[in-house]
């Protein structure tokens, strides 16, 4: 019987693994090194190794494994082929064609913050829901979207990119994709912070934040937290961004929860609270009142959303 699963999330340091078992759940959770020379040429390799070895290690053969789930940074066309993957190294790649020669098992790809909101539906925070929207908020914003217990991938891959919703008017940097509009210049731990630095620059406003050597997003969330009004404008406007971009997402895909996962999530109600607020102002007036809450599996989303995507694909 198949019942057992590998789950991998791909990142540009660490490739987090995980074997899982139909009955008894988590068999085993670890890390390899994510080796980016060579255009990632090694990235394949080391993945199918660490596969073996833990199926030697559990004493289990491809008779009992299921198939592997994979999500990568980067657009991913047929639950196979990465179109690009810069931090990785790749350019095209049928990921789901090389790894399964390699392994001899199914492979099912999926971009990682698509699978990182699969893993949230099933076993986290949307576990009571069918139909969910996850952002991730760090360097920049991530995002996926469930409908009905499966991701919208979309045509070319990119269904999910909320981080690069046109929603903010005020930018004075462009987004690494190259336009000056996206929610994640904004609502990003880089959006906030660089705001923090621009008002300190711009104003003589009294701020706690004035007296903390390399400040980070999270002091600036601390000071909001401790009724700092310059840190609080930094906020705002980051919940602007954020409120704005569910409010159009809940006007296209009318989520049952919206969920906040990554650093900058972890500030709780200090930042979930006012996004609520802007939302409710903005969407469509029957879909107010969307639950807002904190994602839950944190560095083991990936890999949870990857095991599930193999069930789905191996269900249809």
């Amino acid at each position: 019987m198949k019942d057992y699963y590998f789950g991998v999330d791909v990142g540009g340091t660490t490739i987090k693994m995980g074997l899982y078992s139909q009955k008894s759940g988590w068999v085993k959770k670890w890390e390899i090194p994510t080796r980016k020379e060579n255009g990632g040429m090694y990235v394949l390799d080391d993945i199918a190794a660490a596969v073996y070895a833990a199926q030697q290690e559990f004493d289990l053969d491809n008779a009992r494994t299921a198939g592997i789930g994979i999500g990568v940074p980067g657009p991913v066309l047929k639950k196979s082929i990465v179109n690009g993957c810069v931090n990785v190294g790749w350019d095209v790649v049928n990921v789901s064609e090389e790894l399964g020669k390699r392994t001899g098992l199914p492979v099912y790809v999926e971009n990682d913050a698509n699978i990182a909101a699969l893993g949230e539906q099933w076993k986290g925070a949307g576990k009571d829901y069918q139909s969910v929207a996850l952002l991730t908020l760090g360097t920049g914003v991530g995002g996926g979207i469930i409908l009905d217990g499966k991701i919208v991938s979309g045509f070319q891959g990119g269904g999910g990119e909320v981080g690069h919703l046109p929603v903010v008017r005020d930018a004075v940097r462009s987004c690494n994709c190259g336009k000056a509009d996206c929610v994640e210049l904004a609502g990003s731990a880089t959006g906030v912070l660089n705001c923090a630095k621009q008002l300190l620059s711009e104003t003589d406003e009294p701020s706690a934040m004035r007296d903390i050597e390399n400040l980070s997003a999270k002091d600036v969330c601390d000071c909001c937290a401790a009724g700092d009004a310059l840190a609080q404008k930094c906020i705002d406007r980051a919940a602007d961004a954020l409120g704005t971009a569910l409010a159009c997402i809940g006007c296209i895909v009318n989520p049952e929860a919206f969920l906040f996962g990554g650093g900058m999530a972890a500030a709780g109600d200090i930042l979930l609270e006012p996004i609520g607020r802007v939302y409710n102002a903005k969407v469509f007036p029957p879909l107010r009142g969307t639950p807002i809450l904190q994602a839950t599996l944190g560095n083991e989303a990936g890999i949870t959303g990857a095991v599930r995507l193999v069930q789905i694909e191996q269900q249809a």
